[in-house]
């Protein structure tokens, strides 16, 4: 998916000397933390496709197909943060990637402007070659655009309410120190908001376009990319307005005279 001022979206393998997800290990090369969100994102959206079309072949029971998903993502995410973490941060997401950008540019520890946009084109392209991927295992069409509508407004919301919820935890998380738990709580979040959120929580723009690629039980028709990414960053901007009110830094006591 530091010190004290760890940035809010690292995920951390260890609190002392891990970087946890989000903040840039600043001893790593641009190019290798580039990399590292292009294959992370590739590797989770390959989790997430895979598992959907395998699960489809082993039961016609779509909750069991769901639940099988739900899984897979679960530990396969939990994996990716844990590995990658120290070297991107493992945001794999653009709205946590810019969430942290946004709290950090005003000299705070995150990634910069620059860096931004080199990470979001990789998971881009990183989630689209992950679709792909997939796809090619299981002898599927390499892309065909899926034809899974989900524009309906209660999906819409389901959206808000899952990214502003992944803002929240990740965020959260780094201001109460606490983002040596970002690789378990992370991938626990996103297996519980698979079933408490009606859209199965994307709560990922990248993974939501690589996700238009196949047509498959995970697909989402290309159709339906706006409204669902639009919904992400409306539920980024909330999740971020619920940090900055519920973790408020604390007034420090004012100096007693003494006697």
């Amino acid at each position: 998916m530091t010190t004290t001022h760890e940035s809010a979206a690292e995920s951390v393998v260890s609190a002392e000397s891990q970087p946890a997800p989000g903040a840039t290990p600043p001893s790593a090369p641009l190019v290798a933390r580039a990399a590292a969100e292009l294959i992370g994102t590739a590797a989770l959206v390959a989790v997430v496709v895979g598992s959907g079309i395998q699960a489809t072949e082993l039961t016609r029971d779509v909750g069991l197909q769901l639940l099988a998903n739900s899984l897979a993502t679960v530990f396969g995410l939990g994996v990716l943060i844990t590995l990658l973490g120290p070297v991107s941060g493992a945001h794999f997401n653009p709205v946590v990637t810019l969430a942290e950008w946004w709290t950090a540019r005003r000299g705070g520890a995150g990634v910069t402007l620059k860096e931004s946009a080199v990470y979001v084109p990789a998971q881009i392209i990183g989630a689209i070659a992950g679709s792909i991927l997939a796809d090619a295992m299981f002898g599927e069409p390499l892309v065909k655009w899926s034809t899974h509508d989900r524009s309906a407004g209660h999906l819409l919301l389901g959206e808000v309410v899952a990214t502003g919820g992944l803002i929240l935890l990740i965020f959260g998380l780094a201001r109460t120190d606490r983002l040596r738990f970002a690789p378990v709580a992370v991938a626990s979040y996103i297996g519980a908001a698979y079933w408490f959120t009606s859209s199965t929580s994307f709560a990922n723009p990248a993974v939501t376009i690589g996700r238009a690629f196949t047509d498959t039980f995970a697909g989402i028709a290309p159709g339906s990319l706006a409204g669902f990414i639009g919904m992400q960053v409306v539920g980024a901007v909330v999740g971020l307005a619920l940090v900055a009110l519920i973790f408020m830094p604390g007034r420090k006591a004012e100096a007693q005279p003494t006697a």
